[in-house]
Protein backbone atom coordinates (compact mmCIF):
# COMPACT_ATOMS: atom_id res chain seq x y z
CA UNK A 1 0.00 0.00 0.00
CA UNK A 2 2.90 2.42 0.77
CA UNK A 3 4.20 1.43 -2.73
CA UNK A 4 1.03 2.23 -4.26
CA UNK A 5 0.83 5.74 -2.25
CA UNK A 6 4.43 6.82 -3.04
CA UNK A 7 3.97 6.31 -6.56
CA UNK A 8 0.86 8.08 -6.52
CA UNK A 9 2.31 11.23 -4.48
CA UNK A 10 5.61 10.87 -6.99
CA UNK A 11 3.10 11.12 -10.07
CA UNK A 12 0.70 14.27 -8.96
CA UNK A 13 4.28 15.71 -8.00
CA UNK A 14 5.60 14.90 -11.68
CA UNK A 15 2.62 16.14 -12.99
CA UNK A 16 2.49 19.65 -11.40
CA UNK A 17 6.41 20.16 -12.32
CA UNK A 18 5.15 19.55 -15.73
CA UNK A 19 2.22 22.13 -15.76
CA UNK A 20 4.55 24.70 -14.06
CA UNK A 21 7.56 24.41 -16.70
CA UNK A 22 4.68 24.77 -19.00
CA UNK A 23 3.34 27.90 -17.87
CA UNK A 24 7.03 29.20 -17.17
CA UNK A 25 7.51 28.03 -20.69
CA UNK A 26 4.20 29.93 -21.57
CA UNK A 27 5.56 32.86 -19.62
CA UNK A 28 8.70 33.01 -21.10
CA UNK A 29 7.83 32.55 -24.51
CA UNK A 30 5.81 35.45 -24.72
CA UNK A 31 8.49 37.90 -23.17
CA UNK A 32 11.25 36.57 -25.92
CA UNK A 33 8.69 36.93 -28.89
CA UNK A 34 6.96 40.35 -27.33
CA UNK A 35 8.73 42.59 -29.62
CA UNK A 36 8.41 40.70 -32.71
CA UNK A 37 11.89 39.99 -33.21
CA UNK A 38 14.69 37.50 -31.06
CA UNK A 39 18.32 37.53 -30.93
CA UNK A 40 21.24 35.53 -30.08
CA UNK A 41 21.31 35.94 -26.78
CA UNK A 42 17.49 36.04 -26.23
CA UNK A 43 18.39 32.24 -27.68
CA UNK A 44 21.30 31.36 -25.16
CA UNK A 45 18.47 32.77 -22.59
CA UNK A 46 16.19 30.08 -23.95
CA UNK A 47 18.75 27.42 -24.00
CA UNK A 48 19.76 27.76 -20.62
CA UNK A 49 16.17 27.08 -19.20
CA UNK A 50 15.89 24.46 -21.70
CA UNK A 51 18.43 22.66 -20.15
CA UNK A 52 17.49 23.12 -16.38
CA UNK A 53 14.30 22.05 -17.47
CA UNK A 54 14.64 18.85 -20.16
CA UNK A 55 15.89 16.42 -17.90
CA UNK A 56 13.16 16.46 -15.65
CA UNK A 57 10.40 17.07 -18.02
CA UNK A 58 8.09 14.82 -19.98
CA UNK A 59 6.80 16.88 -22.36
CA UNK A 60 8.37 16.02 -26.08
CA UNK A 61 7.75 19.75 -27.28
CA UNK A 62 10.35 20.82 -24.43
CA UNK A 63 12.81 17.93 -25.95
CA UNK A 64 12.47 18.67 -29.21
CA UNK A 65 12.58 22.72 -28.70
CA UNK A 66 15.64 22.23 -26.58
CA UNK A 67 16.92 20.21 -29.65
CA UNK A 68 16.11 23.05 -32.00
CA UNK A 69 17.54 25.67 -30.23
CA UNK A 70 20.61 23.79 -29.65
CA UNK A 71 21.07 23.06 -33.16
CA UNK A 72 20.50 26.68 -34.44
CA UNK A 73 23.44 28.12 -31.93
CA UNK A 74 25.20 25.27 -32.93
CA UNK A 75 27.07 27.44 -35.95
CA UNK A 76 26.66 30.22 -33.79
CA UNK A 77 24.40 32.41 -36.60
CA UNK A 78 21.04 32.96 -35.84
CA UNK A 79 19.95 33.45 -40.24
CA UNK A 80 17.11 34.73 -41.09
CA UNK A 81 14.49 31.15 -41.49
CA UNK A 82 15.81 29.83 -38.38
CA UNK A 83 14.85 33.52 -36.80
CA UNK A 84 11.61 32.96 -38.55
CA UNK A 85 10.98 29.19 -37.81
CA UNK A 86 11.47 29.83 -33.60
CA UNK A 87 9.57 32.94 -33.85
CA UNK A 88 6.47 31.36 -34.64
CA UNK A 89 7.02 28.90 -32.35
CA UNK A 90 7.68 30.84 -29.02
CA UNK A 91 4.16 32.35 -30.75
CA UNK A 92 2.84 29.67 -30.53
CA UNK A 93 3.27 29.41 -27.05
CA UNK A 94 2.66 32.74 -26.13
CA UNK A 95 -0.77 32.28 -27.52
CA UNK A 96 -0.88 28.78 -25.87
CA UNK A 97 -2.52 26.62 -29.03
CA UNK A 98 0.81 24.87 -29.54
CA UNK A 99 -0.53 21.03 -29.26
CA UNK A 100 2.52 20.35 -26.97
CA UNK A 101 4.19 17.42 -28.40
CA UNK A 102 1.16 16.33 -30.67
CA UNK A 103 0.71 16.72 -34.15
CA UNK A 104 -1.61 18.59 -35.36
CA UNK A 105 -4.90 16.67 -36.79
CA UNK A 106 -4.42 16.35 -40.72
CA UNK A 107 -8.35 17.07 -41.31
CA UNK A 108 -7.46 20.89 -40.39
CA UNK A 109 -4.59 21.37 -42.55
CA UNK A 110 -5.12 21.19 -46.05
CA UNK A 111 -3.33 18.09 -47.39
CA UNK A 112 -3.62 15.99 -50.49
CA UNK A 113 -6.41 13.39 -49.79
CA UNK A 114 -4.91 10.69 -50.68
CA UNK A 115 -1.79 11.54 -49.86
CA UNK A 116 0.72 10.97 -53.33
CA UNK A 117 3.84 8.82 -53.59
CA UNK A 118 6.55 10.64 -53.28
CA UNK A 119 9.76 10.79 -55.24
CA UNK A 120 13.01 12.63 -55.08
CA UNK A 121 15.13 12.59 -57.70
CA UNK A 122 14.54 16.05 -59.93
CA UNK A 123 11.66 17.07 -57.97
CA UNK A 124 11.49 20.65 -56.36
CA UNK A 125 10.33 20.38 -52.42
CA UNK A 126 9.50 23.57 -50.28
CA UNK A 127 9.39 22.97 -46.04
CA UNK A 128 7.22 25.31 -43.73
CA UNK A 129 6.39 25.19 -40.08
CA UNK A 130 8.46 23.73 -37.63
CA UNK A 131 10.01 20.25 -38.20
CA UNK A 132 10.03 17.11 -35.91
CA UNK A 133 13.11 15.94 -38.38
CA UNK A 134 15.07 19.10 -37.35
CA UNK A 135 15.52 22.41 -38.84
CA UNK A 136 14.64 23.38 -42.29
CA UNK A 137 18.13 23.33 -43.75
CA UNK A 138 18.39 19.67 -42.56
CA UNK A 139 14.88 18.26 -43.94
CA UNK A 140 16.46 20.41 -47.63
CA UNK A 141 19.79 18.30 -47.44
CA UNK A 142 17.58 14.72 -46.92
CA UNK A 143 16.32 16.27 -50.48
CA UNK A 144 19.07 17.33 -51.81
CA UNK A 145 20.94 13.58 -50.86
CA UNK A 146 18.19 11.90 -53.02
CA UNK A 147 18.52 14.28 -56.02
CA UNK A 148 16.14 16.80 -55.65
CA UNK A 149 15.67 20.33 -54.50
CA UNK A 150 14.62 22.27 -51.78
CA UNK A 151 13.81 25.61 -51.82
CA UNK A 152 11.49 28.94 -52.22
CA UNK A 153 7.77 28.14 -52.68
CA UNK A 154 7.28 28.77 -56.12
CA UNK A 155 4.44 27.66 -59.19
CA UNK A 156 7.47 25.18 -60.08
CA UNK A 157 7.28 23.51 -56.50
CA UNK A 158 6.42 19.70 -56.63
CA UNK A 159 5.70 18.97 -53.21
CA UNK A 160 4.99 21.60 -49.95
CA UNK A 161 5.73 19.51 -46.88
CA UNK A 162 3.61 21.00 -43.16
CA UNK A 163 6.04 20.72 -40.43
CA UNK A 164 4.01 18.58 -37.59
CA UNK A 165 4.55 21.12 -35.07
CA UNK A 166 1.99 23.14 -36.64
CA UNK A 167 -1.11 24.51 -34.60
CA UNK A 168 -4.58 25.43 -34.89
CA UNK A 169 -3.99 29.27 -35.55
CA UNK A 170 -1.67 27.55 -38.74
CA UNK A 171 -3.62 30.29 -40.89
CA UNK A 172 -2.30 33.24 -38.79
CA UNK A 173 1.22 32.03 -38.75
CA UNK A 174 3.83 33.60 -41.12
CA UNK A 175 3.99 30.10 -42.77
CA UNK A 176 0.07 30.24 -43.61
CA UNK A 177 0.65 32.34 -46.55
CA UNK A 178 2.80 29.28 -48.12
CA UNK A 179 -0.20 26.94 -47.44
CA UNK A 180 -2.76 29.34 -48.82
CA UNK A 181 -0.63 30.01 -51.45
CA UNK A 182 0.16 26.15 -52.79
CA UNK A 183 -3.44 25.17 -52.08
CA UNK A 184 -4.64 28.29 -54.49
CA UNK A 185 -2.54 27.21 -57.15
CA UNK A 186 -3.90 23.25 -56.37
CA UNK A 187 -6.99 24.33 -56.97
CA UNK A 188 -5.97 26.57 -60.02
CA UNK A 189 -4.67 22.95 -61.45
CA UNK A 190 -1.23 23.25 -60.93
CA UNK A 191 0.44 19.99 -60.08
CA UNK A 192 1.56 21.00 -56.54
CA UNK A 193 1.28 18.37 -53.64
CA UNK A 194 0.60 19.50 -49.75
CA UNK A 195 1.67 16.83 -47.36
CA UNK A 196 2.47 16.51 -43.78
CA UNK A 197 6.16 16.06 -42.18
CA UNK A 198 5.01 12.72 -41.14
CA UNK A 199 3.84 11.24 -44.84
CA UNK A 200 7.54 12.95 -46.22
CA UNK A 201 9.42 11.15 -43.37
CA UNK A 202 8.07 7.63 -44.32
CA UNK A 203 9.73 8.17 -48.22
CA UNK A 204 13.17 9.02 -47.09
Amino acid sequence: MRDADDKFYNRVGGDRISSRQIDELIGLARGLAADGTINKAEVEFLQKWLAANVEISDQPIVRTLYRRVNEILADGVLDADEHIELLDTLNSFSNRDFELGEVLKPTTLPLCNPPPHLTFEGRSYCFTGTFNYGQRKYCEQAIADRGGRAGSLTQKTDVLVIGAYATESWKHSSFGDKIFKATAWRDEGLPISIVAESHWVGFL
